[in-house]
């Protein structure tokens, strides 16, 4: 009988702390990993409606449906700023949201070269897939490399580019846009949303429609084809409106 009455308060104890939020929350999500794992819809609905009330204004003041099916996000490195913009299927031009505080962002200035040299990449990229059980909270797959990256790659004779980039929660970056969890949710939820419209990423030293190449520190080595990639990178820029 001893053994029953301790499982008895045993069960009372858990119930009692499963209705304190945090605790309820980290049980849910650990009884979701042992059964394998959150799906893109079990993030949908944890945190759409969230989402929504934050940017719905924001997406509504610009002309622009939500949830909107055409993102693009432009990064700079050198003030670590990430500006999104949308657009509906019915317009021609982009229109800024919102502008968010890239919270940490390895490396220097300059395009990544090689596996292992923590750098985040530069240029014109597209979501490739959504991790819901990213360690880093959530995460938005970067197509790196891109076509650009490996016809240079095979110019220079490197091998070894890298992968696994990507845009992400937490406030730790290894090559990685790193954004903080509450913006990695606007983020994961709005790309989610947007079906199979991928989102357009744009990511450059800086701001080349305000700011030229001319005066950038560039530590290390500068490839041969960097110009070509920054008048690239330009050219997509000029799409998009300026804050300024």
């Amino acid at each position: 009988m001893q053994i029953w009455r301790y499982l008895a308060l045993l069960a009372v104890v858990i119930v009692l702390l499963m209705t304190i939020e945090p605790v309820r929350t980290y049980g849910q999500f650990m009884l979701t990993k042992l059964v394998g794992g959150y799906t893109v819809a079990d993030r949908l609905e944890q945190y759409a409606d969230k989402v929504s009330s934050q940017l719905n204004a924001a997406f509504s003041q610009q002309g622009i449906s939500y949830p909107p099916k055409h993102l693009a996000v432009l990064a700079f490195k050198d003030t670590n700023i990430l500006q999104l913009y949308a657009k509906n299927s019915d317009m021609q031009n982009w229109q800024l949201v919102k502008t968010y505080p890239i919270v940490k962002a390895s490396g220097v200035l300059g395009p990544k070269l090689q596996e292992g040299d923590k750098q985040v990449p530069e240029g014109i990229y597209q979501s490739e897939s959504l991790n819901p059980n990213s360690r880093y909270h959530l995460a938005i797959r970067v197509n790196y490399p891109n076509d650009f990256d490996r016809q240079m790659a095979q110019l220079d004779g490197r091998i070894n580019l890298g992968g696994d980039i990507m845009i992400h929660g937490s406030s730790s970056s290894v090559g990685c846009l790193a954004m903080g969890n509450d913006a990695a949710e606007e983020l994961f939820v709005l790309a989610a949303l947007a079906g199979n419209n991928p989102m357009k990423i744009i990511i450059g030293p800086t701001d080349f429609r305000t700011k030229a190449v001319d005066g950038l520190a560039i530590a290390g080595k500068t490839p041969r084809w960097r110009a070509e990639l920054y008048q690239h990178i330009r050219q997509e820029l000029s799409a998009f409106p300026s804050a300024n």
